[in-house]
């Protein structure tokens, strides 16, 4: 993180940004809470007035929260008035992690990705849907994965951004030898194993050190999240350093963003689901994952921390009908970034799933 970056996001802060017009944004949203296995669940329930939408629970990840999903609800749940058609909409479901935003702080151990993926079926079941799709980037890329792998009846498919296996072994996943596309791939993991795994690292392994950190100081948090990855920061950087954002990665929504955090506290359990996700790793290892059995759809932003060739994809996700498409925009807060694009995405995907 940068002097000039963190001094200049201090600044606005401080001075300019206006926390209740994004409180009054949220408020006019449906919002609700439901307890499941214990702890009460926060999420958006935006329903579509178009007929036969199909219900979509999309999961955010970290350092984001709802605030990353916040404008793609109309793209989704109302299509013709943003380019598309009616038969495409969603209804549309964005709930917040456990340990994120307005959802409890899980107070025992277990709360991993398959952990969530159960609860957010049963979330989907008390909604009355019977039938729905998934998806999800980062952290929810995991949660959706493990939804997919978990059999849940009703759950017709998925689609995720980030191809999260590819971080334990990509060269497996690769051609021998690679292809000119896995090369480029492999490289850009390295690169990112070399120098980008910081905040992985310390939250997978020692969270409480800086999640104390992170609820001390508005600024310790404001740095710890904005240092992602070299595409986002440089983007982050970029809207506050010069003014100039980077699609819908404005000042604004970057500090809702924080404030979120700061205000409800979950700096630390937030980066908890770090430490969940290695020891739900550690207790499956030496054991072949479950087959994924149901469509799978995915889509390579070129900001992504490695651009996802597709002969991964269909060996992270062998024998089913896969959508894949490579955009021209977009990093790894896609749905954030670029809003429309990727509500685009999302039609496509499960189309033929309607």
């Amino acid at each position: 993180m940068q002097l000039a970056a963190i001094q200049e996001l201090a600044r606005y802060w401080a001075t300019e940004y206006d926390w209740r017009r994004c409180e009054a944004r949220l408020n006019a949203l449906p919002q609700f809470k439901t307890q499941i296995d214990g702890l009460d669940i926060h999420f958006i329930h935006v329903e579509s007035k178009h007929e036969n939408a199909l219900p979509l629970i999309m999961t955010h990840g970290w350092p984001g929260s709802i605030i990353e999903l916040l404008e793609t609800i109309g793209p989704l749940t109302d299509p013709p008035t943003h380019g598309g058609r009616a038969e495409d909409a969603f209804h549309l479901v964005l709930p917040s992690i456990p340990g994120y935003g307005f959802s409890d702080e899980p107070t025992e151990l277990g709360w991993g990705p398959i952990r969530i993926g159960h609860a957010w079926h049963e979330l989907m079941r008390r909604l009355g849907y019977t039938r729905y799709v998934a998806q999800g980037g980062d952290v929810g890329s995991q949660v959706t994965d493990a939804m997919g792998r978990l059999a849940l009846g009703g759950l017709l498919g998925i689609h995720t951004n980030l191809l999260t296996p590819a971080l334990g072994d990509a060269e497996a996943l690769s051609a021998s030898p690679p292809t000119e596309e896995e090369r480029a791939a492999l490289d850009q993991l390295d690169a990112f194993h070399a120098t980008g795994t910081g905040y992985f690292v310390e939250q997978a392994t020692r969270p409480e050190t800086i999640g104390y950190a992170m609820l001390d100081s508005p600024i310790a948090l404001a740095a710890w999240m904005i240092d992602h990855d070299t595409d986002s920061y440089q983007k982050i950087a970029r809207a506050f350093v010069d003014n100039q954002p980077t699609g819908n990665l404005t000042r604004e929504h970057i500090v809702d963003n924080i404030t979120l955090y700061w205000l409800t506290g979950t700096g630390a359990s937030a980066a908890r689901s770090y430490w969940e996700e290695g020891q739900e790793n550690a207790r499956a290892a030496g054991q072949a994952p479950t087959p994924v059995s149901i469509p799978v759809g995915f889509t390579t932003f070129p900001g992504e921390i490695w651009r996802t060739p597709r002969s991964w994809v269909e060996r992270v996700y062998p024998n089913v009908d896969i959508y894949f498409n490579e955009v021209d925009k977009g990093g790894h807060f896609a749905a954030w970034e670029e809003p429309e694009l990727f509500a685009e995405e999302m039609r496509a995907a499960f189309r033929p799933l309607r």
